[in-house]
């Protein structure tokens, strides 16, 4: 028969993460299952949700293309 233990704990620095219970006896052995929650972004996210971020960045690839072919042809003059 399986018993299942929910916690909520605060991640400590280093990702140590602490379960405290006497529902757990010394010497079980037991299965840790960790689920982050929602608000924690997500690295399936990419890095294309920083795309126009921020000031002085490109807002899609094809202004990135636009600028350097602007700045080629300016090396031609």
């Amino acid at each position: 028969m399986l018993n299942g233990l929910r916690q909520k704990v605060i991640v400590q620095p280093g990702g140590l993460v602490e379960v405290r219970s006497p529902e757990l006896p010394a010497g079980v052995t037991v299965e840790v299952i960790v689920l982050l929650e929602a608000s924690t972004p997500s690295a399936s996210q990419g890095l294309s949700r920083f795309l126009g971020a921020a000031q002085g960045n490109f807002a899609s690839p094809e202004a990135v293309d636009q600028f350097i072919h602007q700045e080629r042809e300016t090396w031609d003059s």
